[in-house]
């Protein structure tokens, strides 16, 4: 048995919710494109695939002690990217990460894991994005004439270690295993 694990970086709640409104705004003028619900939008650290349930306590540990008295990275929301850029499959808001704090953190949280389970982290460079809409299945969307994003800054709270849930259909379902709360 194994579980589909994750690390991320959570969002506070009012830009859960102006990232989702961002991502419903998108998606109401383009049928090509699946909104993503407030409380699955986060910033991916490090994604872990599936490991053996024996690995979730040293994954929770590694966690721990990477984001354990870390601070909380002072963060903007940045122009609407879509990834891939030739073959968009989603809609993202990419993160300004003043001060590098962010990239350190995530380099910090991947180093942790990596030693901790044996885990071959990818080896392309981190980019902090949020998700806020898919593309459907061989669908083609409209990548002009997008809502604007919203402004401001924001300093997230925690790192997360997730396990999600594929399947029935419907979106992915994230459960917390770990949350470390980040100084602020």
């Amino acid at each position: 048995m194994s579980a589909r694990l994750f690390a991320a970086l959570e969002l506070p709640g009012a830009v859960r919710a102006q990232l989702g409104d961002f991502g419903r705004a998108a998606a109401e003028h383009d049928v090509a494109l699946r909104a993503v619900h407030d409380d699955a939008l986060h910033v991916t650290l490090a994604f872990l695939g599936h490991r053996a349930l024996a690995e979730v306590d040293p994954a929770r540990a590694a966690l721990l002690d990477a984001a354990g008295g870390a601070a909380a990275p002072l963060l903007a929301l940045g122009a609407p990217l879509w990834l891939a850029p030739r073959r968009p499959r989603v809609l993202t808001v990419p993160l300004e990460d003043a001060g590098d704090v962010l990239a350190a953190l995530q380099a910090r949280v991947v180093e942790h894991l990596a030693a901790a389970l044996g885990w071959e982290p990818e080896s392309r460079p981190f980019r902090p994005h949020v998700t806020v809409a898919r593309v459907r299945r061989g669908a083609r969307p409209r990548t002009t004439g997008l809502p604007e994003v919203p402004a401001g800054t924001f300093a997230a709270p925690a790192v997360v270690l997730y396990r999600s849930f594929l399947g029935g259909g419907g979106p992915a379902r994230y459960e917390p295993l770990e949350r470390v709360a980040l100084a602020s």
